[in-house]
Parts: structure tokens; C-alpha cells; sequence
């Protein structure tokens, strides 16, 4: 068992498996960025800035943003270097198969559901919340029982709150994933018109906001500390963790891997640039915020909104800022329901999930069947539980699959040297060090109760695999199948 589990597949085989799934070829360099952006702005400046900044980093916020953007930038070079090596769709997964065996793949892929399908979940519970605010401006309002989930975390367990479910999640999801069957050029398509809109309102806001700011109120810029995590550099650092949720979507770009048309020169283009363009907007937001009232009072479910409303003469913005959230949620939801059934379609084209995960519509050239289930798991997870416990395992998902990716970085470059890299990371294994370093400094912030679900989703994961994937591995069985072979 311990030898099926360490068995690795040569990255360049990884390549030549990933052929065998046709899919149409669209997305150039501006697509891909397009796509990054769409996944990263969203819940970092609607939803987790203000809480940020109220209890853990202060005015330091902005510092919090770019530590997390740091600890990105080193997981982004290496996602470089391994996307542009083997261009497929399977992300962290497929590089760390061919790096540390088949049993540590299938870790990274379950936990690559938290950082696609759970985190959507997540964010289209945010996406209701702007959603009734708007409504409510405009005279309709809907019952509570249909816009909360039936589900909330208090004192650490979960308890009923007398809702039936959060219809709206529900239905945002359904629509995007009918846009996800259709194609990624469709998908793509809405997903830059929305990204283009989402940033001329976050600059609108930016640009007019900044006139009203009182520079006062970034002093002191880091609160003393209050104990741990709570302001002082302890504070600064758990706000990184928080934020970093909202930098996660800049490698959706490298799921879109076999839908690039030049994916070895354009995925290192994609990444880099969206990660740039999105770290600029979130710090230069998060000075905006708090510059215009005290960073105490941010800590709302629509932080925007409440600073904006703060100042009289802004308040035509207000709808602005409602709209802008919609938009950038949406186009978050979008990429992770994009992102998600791509991942589940290499995996099953591996043998560890059931063939149903791999089938192509013959029209579309996408993943249909797996898009709808995607699409289903998502929608059900979002009407059914909050936004906290939600987050709490996307987060931690998603920094060990980055800390996996840099050292398989590194491992490659020792054992396969040879395997030409259009690519290749400067200082490597500095650049690998200092990637899983920062991921387990910000890992290092999560308390005992988040690691309990982390731990609880882990062994769900590994029943699944031991149940089928184990048995039904294609390199399993092609090396049995040889192995007998030799034998006669």
C-alpha cells in the first residue's frame, strides 16, 4: 500500500494523459489574467478588509495585504514554473503527482475542493448579504427564513437558526454554472466584461473616496497589541491569514491550463499580472477604508457601504459600491465554478474518481456532467451553512496545497533536472524555501477548532479514496498490468 501511495507519474507523462482530454483552446494572456482577477477581487475588499482591520491589524491592514501578496508572489513563481512545465488542468494536483506519489495528490486534490468549491460556497453566502441590501434600497424585502442559512457556528458547534435556506446563494450558483456548461469562451467572455466593470467601479470609488480621507485615522498605523492577534505585529500577521483568502483565485488561471492557446507562455503572464493588478487595488481600498472613519467601526458584513455612508457626500456611491460587490462576487463564484470541475475531471481521468467526472459534451467541449454536480455540491453547501464555517476551511486548504506546490519546485529541480522548463524561477530554492516558510507562518495562525474540521475533512477524503480511487488508480493499474507482463 505504502508503495502505491509514494508511486509518482513523470511530469511529462502528466502531459501527455492531459492530450487525451480535448478541450477548446481560447484563452490567450488576457483572457487568463482576466480570469485571476475575476477569482481574487471579491470577498478581500467587500467582506474580509473591514473585519480585518477591525479586530486583528488596524490601519496596518494595508501591511496585512501585503504580507499575504508576499507570501502569494513566492507560491505564484513556483505555480509558474510548474504550469508553463506541464500545462494541464489539474493545478496543485497534478504537479504534486508528479512530484510526492499518488497518496500526497489526492490530499492536495480534496483539499483543492476547499479552496474551489467550499470557498464558492462561501462567497455566494457574502453575495446574498449585498444582495438583500440592495433589494431592501429599493423597497423589496425578503423574508429572513429564505436569505440565512439554517445553520450558525456558536461556541464552537452548530446550531439551528429557524431558516429554511439562503435561496438566494442558491440561485446565483445555478446561474453560473448554466454559463459554466455552456463553455469557457462564454464563461470567459461574462467573466471579463464583469471584471472590467468591477474594477472601473473599485477605482471610482478609490478615486473619490481618497478626496474624503482623514489621514489622522491611520495613527497609530499599528494599534498597540492587545494580546495575541489582536493588533500589535501578532495582529498584522493574523489579518495576512484572513486576507489571504481573498488572494486564492490568482491560480485559477493554471486550472484554464488545456483551454490556453500558448499555456507555456501565457499561464506565467496570467498569474503574475493578476496577482500585480489585484494586491495595487486591495491596498490602495484598504487605505480608503480606513481613512474614512475609524478602523473600529469596519467590522460589518459590507464595510465598503459602511465607510462610504459615512460621509454625506458620498452617498451616492453607496449604490456603486452595492452593484460593484454583486459584480465582484459573481465573477469570483464564476472562476472557482470554472476552476472546480477541471480539477475533478483530471483526477477521474487518473482513475480516482468515476469515469462520470471526465465526460466531454460533445458541443461544448466542457466537463457538463461534472459541472453540474459541481455546481449542485456548491449550491447546497451555500444554502445550507455561514460564511464563518465556510472560511474556516477554505484558507487552510489552500495554504497547504500552495506549500506543496513549492516543494515539489524544488524536488523536480533535484530528481528531473533535465525536463526543459520555459519557465524557470529564479534562486529557486530560495524562492521554494521562503514559499512554504510564509505558508506556515500564516498556517501557524489558525486556532485548535479549524484544524479540527481540516483533520475531519482529511479523513472523509482518504474513506473516499481507500473506498475507490485506491483500487481504481490508472497508474495502479497500467503498472500492475506490466508488472504482470514481466512476469510471464
Amino acid at each position: 500500500m505504502l508503495k502505491q501511495l509514494l508511486r509518482t507519474k513523470h511530469p511529462l507523462a502528466v502531459n501527455n494523459e492531459a492530450g487525451e482530454i480535448e478541450l477548446r483552446r481560447t484563452l490567450g494572456p488576457w483572457g487568463l489574467t482576466a480570469i485571476g482577477i475575476g477569482a481574487v477581487i471579491g470577498g478581500g475588499i467587500f467582506v474580509i478588509t473591514g473585519n480585518a482591520a477591525a479586530m486583528h491589524a488596524g490601519p496596518a491592514v494595508m501591511l496585512s495585504f501585503v504580507l499575504a501578496a508576499i507570501c502569494c508572489t513566492f507560491c505564484a513563481l513556483c505555480y509558474a514554473e510548474f504550469a508553463a512545465m506541464v500545462p494541464v488542468s489539474g493545478s496543485a494536483y497534478s504537479y504534486t503527482y508528479a512530484t510526492l506519489g499518488e497518496g500526497a495528490a489526492w490530499f492536495i486534490g480534496w483539499m483543492l475542493i476547499l479552496e474551489y468549491g467550499v470557498s464558492a460556497s462561501a462567497v455566494a453566502t457574502s453575495w446574498t448579504g449585498y444582495f438583500v441590501s440592495l433589494l431592501d434600497h429599493v423597497g423589496i424585502h425578503l423574508p429572513t427564513a429564505l436569505t440565512n442559512a439554517p445553520l450558525a457556528k456558536v461556541d464552537g458547534k452548530l446550531q439551528l437558526t429557524g431558516a429554511v435556506l439562503n435561496l438566494p446563494a442558491v440561485g446565483i450558483v445555478a446561474a453560473l454554472t448554466a454559463i459554466c456548461y455552456i463553455g469557457i469562451r462564454e464563461s470567459a467572455s461574462v467573466n471579463t466584461a464583469m471584471v472590467i466593470l468591477k474594477i472601473c467601479l473599485l477605482l471610482l470609488v478609490i478615486g473619490f473616496g481618497w478626496s474624503y480621507v482623514d489621514t489622522n485615522l491611520w495613527h497609530p498605523f499599528i494599534p498597540p497589541s492587545q494580546g495575541e492577534h489582536e493588533f500589535g505585529w501578532g495582529g498584522i500577521l493574523r489579518g495576512a491569514s484572513m486576507v489571504f483568502f481573498a488572494y486564492i483565485g490568482f491560480e485559477a488561471t493554471s486550472v484554464a491550463a488545456q483551454e490556453s492557446l500558448n499555456p507555456k507562455r501565457d499561464l506565467p503572464i496570467g498569474m503574475m499580472a493578476s496577482l500585480a493588478i489585484c494586491t495595487v487595488l486591495y491596498v490602495a481600498m484598504a487605505a480608503v477604508l480606513t481613512g474614512l472613519m475609524p478602523y473600529t467601526q469596519l467590522g460589518t458584513n459590507e464595510p465598503v457601504v459602511t465607510a462610504v455612508s459615512s460621509h454625506p457626500q458620498l452617498a451616492w456611491l453607496r449604490w456603486v459600491v452595492e452593484v460593484g460587490a454583486l459584480i465582484g462576487l459573481s465573477s469570483v463564484i464564476l472562476c472557482m465554478c470554472i476552476g472546480q470541475p477541471r480539477i475533478f475531471m483530471i483526477m477521474a481521468n487518473d482513475g480516482l474518481l468515476p469515469p462520470v467526472f471526465s465526460r466531454i459534451h460533445p458541443k461544448y467541449r466542457t466537463p457538463h456532467i461534472n459541472t453540474v454536480i459541481t455546481g449542485i455540491g456548491i449550491a447546497l453547501l451555500a444554502a445550507i451553512f455561514p460564511l464563518d464555517v465556510l472560511g474556516d476551511l477554505t484558507s487552510i486548504g489552500t495554504l497547504i496545497s500552495f506549500a506543496a506546490v513549492c516543494a515539489g519546485v524544488w524536488i523536480l529541480r533535484i530528481y528531473h533536472a533535465d525536463i526543459p522548463r520555459p519557465f524557470r524561477i529564479p534562486f529557486a530554492p530560495a524562492v521554494c524555501l521562503l514559499g512554504i516558510a510564509s505558508c506556515l507562518l500564516l498556517l501557524s495562525t489558525f486556532d485548535a477548532y479549524n484544524w479540527a474540521l481540516t483533520i475531519a475533512w482529511t479523513l472523509i477524503g482518504f474513506a473516499l479514496y481507500f473506498a475507490y480511487g485506491y483500487r481504481k488508480s490508472k497508474l495502479h493499474r497500467d503498472n500492475a498490468g506490466a508488472a504482470a507482463t514481466a512476469s510471464t
